[in-house]
């Protein structure tokens, strides 16, 4: 058991859970200026293939990057677009932009790299060993010893949290959220504000998506986001809508995930083992879901002229 739950179930925690964390911040964003964004799973599988596309066209990891992010910022775009100028169905338009995605990244999968192929031999982001303390026992192999983006997980959490909290803009960004009216007559442009949270899920989905893509794995396959856009939103409204709450409960299912991993190996069927993070999303949610609050207009489109 000792081993069971050893470094390496905590290191796979950190791994499972980054790319859930990174989106989840980008959804905290979103439905704090009232836009309820599902279509952070196309966004991360957006992002997934043109990271890799990038990096193994350009010959570099980190333009691959910043390739997958910004694609994925310029599909958020789209369904801020959509969610704020033409006030459509946020639900309906986001799995649009998921179903999209999917066969958007399927085709130009087969279409360059040939029917059942992978893009092979690409620059992958670099793991990295902080000195000393990539030495402390235990601690050093689960904390200092990470992929890139996983310290920058960490970084903009921090920040992020500042920034919702501790700044005029996160003011801002919750008054938009709450009573989108009220904001507009205290003269904070509501349109611009939501088009910031989305844009800015954007980014975080296109580095989640990045991170399977050419941190974690270093290829591509079809769907390969595999629902981590839902469990991210799942692990938003667990951590009621708060940046270090959503880093939690994305831990929580990277622990799931983890444990899930290990139990293939003492002869669980695979099938039944790969359900536990599922279902541990549908355990949390059924326990916190009526006990935790979401924005008062989360979700409500916002017509101005409706303002008194």
């Amino acid at each position: 058991m000792g081993d069971f739950l050893g470094v390496q179930t905590w290191v796979g925690t950190i791994s499972w859970g980054a790319p859930i964390a990174l989106a989840a911040l980008g959804g905290t964003f979103s439905e704090r200026t009232g836009v309820v964004n599902i279509a952070m799973e196309g966004l991360m599988l957006i992002s997934a293939f043109f990271s890799v596309l990038g990096a193994w066209a350009l010959h570099n990891a980190w333009l691959g990057l910043g390739v997958g992010v910004v694609s994925a910022m310029l599909f958020a775009l789209l369904f801020a677009w959509g969610a704020i100028r033409f006030k459509a169905d946020q639900i309906i338009l986001g799995m649009a932009i998921n179903t999209l995605a999917m066969g958007l990244t399927g085709y130009l999968l087969n279409t360059i790299f040939g029917y059942g192929g992978t893009p092979v031999n690409t620059p992958q982001l670099p793991t990295v060993s902080i000195p000393l303390l990539a030495s402390i026992p235990w601690l050093g192999p689960v904390l200092f010893r990470q992929n890139v983006l996983i310290y920058a997980l960490f970084i903009l959490l921090v920040l992020s949290h500042f920034l919702l909290f501790h700044t005029r803009l996160g003011l801002r960004m919750r008054a938009v959220g709450e009573h989108p009216q009220a904001a507009d007559a205290a003269g904070i442009n509501v349109y611009r504000i939501r088009y910031l949270g989305v844009l800015l899920s954007g980014f975080f989905s296109g580095l989640a998506g990045a991170y399977l893509s050419i941190g974690a794995l270093n290829s591509f396959n079809v769907n390969m986001s595999n629902g981590r856009g839902y469990i991210a939103l799942a692990a938003m409204i667990f951590g009621g809508w708060t940046p270090l709450g959503a880093f939690g409960a994305s831990m929580l299912f990277g622990f799931a995930s983890s444990i899930a991993f290990n139990l293939q190996g003492l002869g669980i069927p695979k099938d039944l083992v790969l359900m536990l993070p599922y279902v541990a999303t549908i355990v949390a949610l059924a326990g916190v879901v009526g006990r935790t609050t979401a924005p008062a207009a989360d979700g409500v489109p916002y017509d101005p002229s409706e303002s008194s």
